[in-house]
């Protein structure tokens, strides 16, 4: 069994480290406000800040917000970089800029420790049903040391290549999530506005090659108005800005993301930035004047 550290303990954070905790392992945290009660009473071991946290872990997790908090939450000076020692191991699991990370790596490297960044898809429910999509940056060495970590949070667990691969395959992620659920959001409302019952439409569809997660999860918080969040739209705008400035960085045009993020945008707009991703159907419905459900 291994001593882990554990930065932020949000609505996947906090399942995360429960599954760590069950694994048997000792598990010390960090996060704003405090840890929660059914950690503490799993056995996990809270510290004053991330150096603390880093003092006592051999291997470090961050799972927070941003690129600006990972950056905070590692290099400020009671962050985890205070705290290393040589041979300790820095898994960052945010979803950040794919260019800060390679940065934030080589800081860590030069203290002799090594740096993972391994962002995650699955929303909350992957995160407490422990099957979590798992994408790794990094050496292979230090990959095959944290899998039986990767292990207990998640299913499909892949190296992708160096330090920042990882992060960049999440952006992929994200844009191909956010343009699955425009396209549901467009296809539920058009059959509706017709006039059909967009709850028989959507079980059609799941029979075919139309078929997606998204169809199955979001077309369905889309019917019963079920926006309350697993993944809010606000993080997902942050992922598709991600997407939109490499994507400049490297010349690339997304238009697809760009009109994904613009509803998002305009959901934001309309008090909907703590809603659920699925709810970007709300900024359709606007435009058609007309709600899924609606006669």
């Amino acid at each position: 069994m291994a001593n882990i550290g554990f930065i932020g303990l949000g609505i996947m954070g906090a399942p995360m480290a429960g599954h760590l905790l069950n694994g048997g392992h000792t598990v010390y945290t960090f996060t704003h406000g405090d840890t929660p009660k059914t950690l503490i009473e799993a056995g996990a071991r809270p510290c004053a800040n991330g150096a603390e946290v880093a003092r006592n872990a051999d291997i470090i997790i961050t799972m927070v917000p941003d690129t600006p908090h990972v950056e905070d939450a590692l290099f400020n000076p009671n962050g985890v970089a205070a705290g290393l020692s040589k041979g300790k191991i820095v898994v960052d699991m945010s979803s950040i800029s794919p260019v800060a990370t390679k940065g934030f790596a080589k800081r860590i490297n030069a203290l002799g420790c090594e740096y993972l960044d391994a962002p995650v898809s699955g929303g909350e429910v992957g995160a407490k049903a422990a099957s979590l999509t798992i994408m790794v940056g990094g050496s292979q060495a230090t990959f095959d040391k944290v899998r039986p970590l990767f292990e207990l949070m998640g299913k499909n667990i892949t190296l992708v290549g160096g330090n920042g691969d990882g992060q960049i395959t999440k952006v992929a992620n994200q844009i191909i999530v956010a343009l699955n659920i425009e396209a549901v959001g467009e296809a539920l409302l058009l059959a509706a506005k017709a006039g059909a019952d967009p709850a028989k439409v959507r079980q059609a569809l799941m029979g075919g090659f139309a078929n997606s997660r998204i169809l199955e999860v979001h077309g369905e918080r889309m019917v019963k108005r079920a926006f309350d969040p697993g993944f809010r739209i606000e993080l997902h705008q942050k992922d598709l800005n991600l997407a939109l400035t490499t994507a400049r960085e490297l010349g690339v045009s997304l238009p697809g993301t760009a009109t994904a993020q613009a509803l998002f945008n305009s959901c934001a707009a309309h008090d909907g930035a703590g809603q659920d991703h699925s709810a970007m159907v709300r900024a359709l419905e606007r435009m058609a004047n007309f709600e899924i459900g609606g006669k």
